[in-house]
């Protein structure tokens, strides 16, 4: 069946029904917003994509997005470095950084084990984590990972991992929704279950 729109337009359209959270309908409804805004606009909008996507990287040390080699979290002097928060992707960060009550560091796995997918440990910022414990002097590594099926999967694995090592090693107390992403927890929720963490394996 042939397309009812002209094949750039279908382009854009399947261009943005790629992008997470955007199914074909919300990709329609982008599109057609983005064909009816002002040029300059769209033209700031496809400016500050590049530059983002030129500028921004991972830290060296906790593989954050930052725009130096160094982000300013693990920059910040004034952070405890012997406790170690660890989640799944940047926009963890930003939920707990939001609820105020951390003041440690954060290292980044860039996802979670998914055997489905393909994700095993080796693709995740593991071995990066382990060679952080001994110069920074960490003694508890927070488990910050989405309560469903991967997230449980890895904080399980962590655990095993980190535990002989002489790590305290806590996960988030209850109270955050099963299957549920960080991201969509509110910053009261989220507060309580990091002030609450528990030891895992309790």
């Amino acid at each position: 069946m042939a397309s009812a729109y002209s094949r750039s337009m279908q382009a854009m359209i399947d261009a943005l029904s790629r992008l997470p959270g955007v199914g074909p309908k919300s990709a329609q409804r982008i599109a057609f917003h983005l064909l009816k805004t002002d040029r300059d606009e769209v033209m700031r909008l496809t400016k500050a994509i590049t530059d983002a996507r030129d500028s921004v990287r991972f830290c060296e040390r906790c593989f954050n997005f930052s725009e130096s080699p160094v982000c300013h979290i693990c920059a910040d002097e004034r952070r405890d470095n012997t406790t170690l928060c660890v989640v799944e992707e940047s926009r963890d960060v930003v939920a707990l950084e939001k609820t105020g009550q951390f003041r440690g560091r954060y290292h980044v796995l860039l996802g979670a084990i998914n055997p489905l997918e393909g994700v095993g440990p080796e693709h995740l910022k593991l071995r990066e984590l382990l060679l952080r414990l001994e110069p920074e002097l960490v003694k508890e590594v927070i488990l910050c990972l989405n309560p469903n099926t991967e997230g449980d999967v890895t904080a399980m694995y962590l655990a095993r991992l980190l535990k002989p090592l002489g790590v305290k090693v806590t996960q988030l107390a209850m109270g955050l929704p099963v299957g549920g992403d960080l991201e969509y927890a509110d910053e009261v929720t989220l507060g309580r279950a990091l002030t609450g963490r528990r030891e895992v394996g309790e």
